[in-house]
């Protein structure tokens, strides 16, 4: 049985700006990957904002957010001031076999959480602007793309898909 293993990392900001997007093996392989990828995180913003209405939800850990098909599901954490973090799972694993263990409810959690303290280190670095980021500052042309390029934070959202393995408290 193999070991479901993270496909891709999303941080979409609260514009529903594309922040950065990271992929892992075996999904770095293919040439139209980042596109099909960068489609499933947009698609996953409708069912953010359906779950951020629901006033009841106190926690920012909003579960499996789709199941894409047998092998792909997005699971979504949403920060105090809107930041999403979105991850695709891939239920085959690294090796690309059939043999399904379960996502349960919280094994993201840890994962989530080591992306929630990178995000925030990266928020503290008093050379990042966050307003830079933002749809309006891109298109007046003070920034190009408005993704994230601090070294750090995309070495530590690396380290995070890379290591991650169902039910880690701690990543």
């Amino acid at each position: 049985m193999t070991t479901p293993s993270i496909a891709c990392i999303g941080i979409i900001g609260k514009h529903d700006n594309p922040l950065h997007i990271a992929l892992f093996p075996p999904h770095t392989n293919h040439p139209s990957a980042h596109l099909e990828f960068s489609f499933l995180l947009n698609a996953s913003l409708d069912i953010f904002d359906a779950r951020a209405r629901d006033r009841n939800r106190v926690d920012q850990d909003l579960g499996m957010l789709q199941a894409v098909d047998e092998r792909l599901s997005i699971w979504g954490w949403e920060t105090g001031t809107g930041t999403r973090f979105a991850v695709v799972v891939d239920a085959w694993g690294k090796a690309g076999n059939k043999g399904l263990r379960g996502i349960a409810d919280g094994d993201l959690r840890g994962a989530f959480k080591a992306l929630q303290t990178a995000y925030i280190r990266l928020l503290q670095n008093p050379f990042y602007v966050p307003d830079e980021h933002t749809p309006m500052a891109v298109a007046s042309g003070r920034v190009n793309g408005g993704q994230i390029t601090s070294k750090r934070f995309v070495e530590e959202v690396r380290r995070i898909g890379k290591v991650w393995r169902p039910g880690m408290s701690v990543v």
